[in-house]
């Protein structure tokens, strides 16, 4: 398939710029694969839809407030840091703007001197690893300096950090929420578990490389980024009784339904604790091994993203539900309205 297979046209205005208050009242489409029918409820009417013995898994990563603005320490310079990787304890792989003043040696200072960096290395893509050094531990440093990195297509100031993190968010090491878990609220998970939903956890870091727009005109030919993930043995577990009983296994997120599909993979279709890195290419043709059901946002035309959502709901179903949604005015992208796919 070509790349420009996933194309459609998205008024501007249809970006969200600001989350819906409160989360669970975002809109829902509910998109049935087998017939491609199509519903349109609220967030909160998941509750209805998911069964006692159903398993949402949900991603826990938390996302890091990797932003930094700061001065080159010798010219006074402004300089923009954006954490990506973290390499050693405070050795990081960052992307540094302008780039061109950081070469190896060079020193910033961030937060009026709470935190000091010294770029060690340069790397071939351009990225650079940093070390870090400050008074305090780093991580309550940069919670109390560093901000949200909000996707480009985001141009309003967030007024509340923690709007871009999921209420169940523990695990910090992603340089972008996963979106779909954005719109369940404590109250609504509390409902859910009270309906005998349960509720299991991965780990998958988010990259930034899920911005990264693809290149190539045969997606064969398109490289993913690679992202580390975990998944413990409690959710293997819960994973193979759901399967057991008759229930479906339900993915919150592109991300969760890698780390499923990866683990699967990898383990020649059995799922137990496994932790590593993947660059599963999820898109058409690819048979899934886990999945049951699907809930995520509306991603960027093009993006690998909605080639996996058309891998698991059907190519032409999921081009004519993003007509449907641009025609109906859902709100795209990481503050948008949400999709479930069952």
């Amino acid at each position: 398939m070509k790349t420009s297979d996933f194309y459609y046209d998205l008024p501007q205005e249809l970006i969200a710029q600001t989350p819906v208050e409160p989360r669970d009242h975002s809109r829902l489409m509910v998109l049935d694969r087998k017939n491609g029918s199509l519903s349109h409820l609220h967030f909160y009417d998941v509750l209805h839809l998911l069964n006692p013995g159903d398993l949402l898994v949900v991603n826990n990563s938390r996302v890091l407030p990797a932003r930094l603005y700061g001065t080159k320490e010798d010219t006074g310079v402004a300089m923009e840091l954006l954490l990506l990787e973290q390499k050693e304890q405070l050795l990081w792989e960052c992307l540094v703007k302008p780039g061109r003043r950081c070469k190896e040696g060079a020193k910033f200072v961030f937060g009026n001197g709470l935190l000091h960096g010294a770029v060690e290395r340069v790397q071939e893509d351009g990225n650079r690893l940093i070390r870090f050094s400050c008074e305090k531990d780093f991580f309550s440093t940069l919670d109390q300096i560093g901000q949200m990195p909000l996707p480009p297509y985001i141009t309003e100031k967030l007024q509340d950090k923690e709007r871009y993190q999921t209420v169940y968010s523990k695990e910090l090491g992603s340089a972008a929420a996963p979106t779909a878990g954005l719109h369940f609220t404590a109250e609504l998970m509390d409902k859910l578990r009270g309906k005998g939903v349960s509720i299991a956890e991965v780990t998958l870091h988010v990259g930034l490389g899920t911005f990264r727009p693809v290149k190539a005109d045969d997606i064969n030919n398109h490289k993913m980024h690679s992202e580390h993930y975990f998944l413990p043995q409690e959710t293997a577990d819960l994973i193979r009784k759901t399967k057991e009983n008759g229930g479906r296994v339900i993915a919150v997120g592109t991300t969760s339904c890698r780390t499923l599909e990866s683990v699967a993979t990898f383990c020649n279709g059995a799922i137990e604790e496994c932790e590593g890195y993947t660059d599963i290419f999820i898109y058409p043709g690819y048979q899934f091994k886990v999945l049951d059901g699907l809930i995520t946002n509306f991603h960027l035309p093009e993006s690998t993203l909605i080639m996996l959502v058309s891998a698991f709901a059907g190519y032409d179903h999921t081009m004519a539900a993003y007509q449907a949604a641009v025609a109906d005015r859902y709100r795209f992208f990481s503050f948008g309205d949400a999709m479930l796919v069952i």
